[in-house]
């Protein structure tokens, strides 16, 4: 009995009113933006996102007037959108991000390279505070936005 309970999320089932469908990823972020606009000042686009990350696409049907076919991720930091591929990657860039922001905290300066023209993230910075336990795989860059993290080097 409780095995059907705990089993692995299934996907939505299709609704006559809300089909299942190919929809890409700027026509998730349009829906996602719109979807923004209507939110109450008082309530953060974050209810957009499940705990494993992945977007609660009942929330997004109205606009979309459908649930995409494909596994879409949102950083709970950043709110960048992300392909099934990237999951690795936003899983990744809320744990630097949060490190980044602990470190912002306790030191009241950047943890980044020091002299590094692109503010790229030092992960000996964050390792020295145990803010991290294990280097990410990819590069990190602090942008002038609210010192939120990037993985695209600026140019």
């Amino acid at each position: 009995m409780w095995g059907k309970l705990l089993s692995k999320k299934k996907k939505p089932e299709k609704k006559a009113h809300c089909p299942i469908k190919d929809v890409s990823l700027s026509e998730l972020k349009q829906a996602i933006r719109e979807y923004s606009s209507q939110l109450p000042n008082d309530i953060p686009l974050s209810v957009l996102i499940n705990d494993d990350l992945s977007i609660n696409y009942q929330l997004l049907s109205p606009i979309l007037k459908a649930i995409p076919e494909k596994d879409y991720y949102m950083s709970r930091e950043t709110y960048e959108v992300f392909e099934e591929q990237d999951y690795q990657l936003a899983i990744e860039l809320d744990r630097v991000q949060k490190a980044v922001d602990q470190y912002v905290e306790q030191k009241g300066e950047l943890p980044v390279i020091y002299g590094d023209p692109y503010k790229k993230v030092s992960f000996h910075k964050l390792e020295q505070l145990q803010l991290i336990d294990e280097r990410p795989k990819y590069e990190f860059y602090i942008t002038d936005d609210e010192y939120l993290i990037t993985y695209k080097k600026p140019s």
